[in-house]
């Protein structure tokens, strides 16, 4: 082994680490300027949109419940995205081999942050969920100080994840461990990363097919006792297809990239992986887009609330541009504070005049 390849790098920059790997990742410009503005329309609709869910459940005393407490930091996580798939993509193409090392790091622990927080919050959505429905109810009993303590759980292990590759689990030190889809981190962090995220689909998978055969069992067992079909929207049974179609858009939009990456950390040279690397990013940002529309179409009282948001914001602009308009103008000797004082003659006249 070379000693360059033992040495460490940090005052390079990353077109030394993509020299390294030989990666074919140039962007044509035409190429690089749609997705730039493709991607931030996409963006701007993930920040906005987020941005109501959040306004919606802190505004609705209906959504003032530990699902959507937990659901309002999906969207947060979400939001946080948004702003990462922003900078991420003013910061790629040739752009990218000039970043140094710490603005690499930035650039994909803003991207891990938030696929973690989002995977995490899946994860306790599921719990919670499940918790409701072995209780047979709509909400779980957890109190606000304890959903507090998750969403500050799930942020401060996000966090952690997004920062393990700069606290040291990289290839700075090591260039023959690199990666290809990430030039400065290292494969056994990429196996990892893929592997316990894959984990992870799988407990949620399976928590969800145990929730959906308790739900089944219970339903056949309450009709023969109930006069007509049971009141969905009074059990679990709705939230719940809400948030599986969520995991659903979730695991079909990332399992693709994990498994990319698994292969890239166990170096399948034949995988090719380079060329997958922007359809990848394309689905990322697809299920960013997707939730906030999910939330809306299968929640009535979610896409209520949207509307009665946006009737506000509308109402507050026709408002504010109505006191404008209706403000009364200034002549030009009061606007440029040259009027002169009045004459003696003027003052007679009002004495006169206040006299008669």
């Amino acid at each position: 082994m070379a000693p360059e390849n033992l040495s460490c790098h940090y005052n390079k920059s990353m077109g030394f680490f993509y020299s390294n790997i030989d990666a074919d990742d140039k962007w044509d410009n035409t190429q690089l300027i749609l997705v730039q503005v493709v991607g931030s329309f996409f963006c701007c609709f993930i920040l906005v949109s987020n941005a109501m869910v959040i306004a919606a459940v802190i505004t609705n005393k209906r959504f003032h419940y530990p699902f959507y407490y937990l659901l309002a930091n999906l969207a947060a996580s979400d939001f946080l995205a948004g702003i990462a798939y922003v900078y991420l993509m003013f910061n790629t193409g040739e752009v990218s081999r000039k970043l140094s090392v710490r603005g690499y790091f930035i650039r994909q622990g803003l991207l891990d942050i938030s696929l973690s927080a989002s995977l995490a919050n899946l994860l306790v959505i599921a719990l919670e969920r499940y918790i409701s429905v072995m209780n047979w109810k709509v909400h779980s009993n957890l109190t606000k100080r304890r959903v507090t303590l998750l969403i500050v759980l799930v942020w401060a292990i996000s966090i952690f994840m997004g920062a393990v590759p700069s606290l040291g689990w990289n290839c700075i030190c090591n260039l023959s461990d690199c990666s290809q889809l990430a030039p400065i981190f290292s494969r056994s962090y990429l196996i990892f990363w893929s592997a316990s995220n894959l984990v992870v689909f799988l407990v949620m998978v399976a928590i969800y097919m145990r929730i959906y055969a308790y739900v089944k069992k219970k339903t056949s067992m309450l009709m023969p006792h109930t006069s007509g079909s049971i009141n969905r929207k009074r059990t679990p049974i709705k939230l719940i297809k809400t948030v599986m179609v969520v995991l659903g858009a979730f695991v079909i939009c990332w399992t693709p990239g994990l498994v990319v990456l698994l292969l890239d950390g166990l170096k399948c040279k034949s995988c090719n992986v380079m060329k997958l690397k922007r359809w990848l990013l394309l689905l990322a940002v697809l299920n960013s887009v997707m939730n906030p529309c999910i939330y809306s179409y299968k929640d009535e009282e979610m896409w209520t609330t949207f509307k009665n948001l946006l009737r506000c914001i509308g109402n507050g602009t026709r408002r504010q541009r109505s006191t404008k308009a209706n403000a009364r103008p200034l002549s030009s000797a009061q606007d440029t504070g040259t009027s002169q004082p009045p004459s003696e003659e003027t003052k007679n006249d009002d004495k006169d005049i206040l006299k008669t």
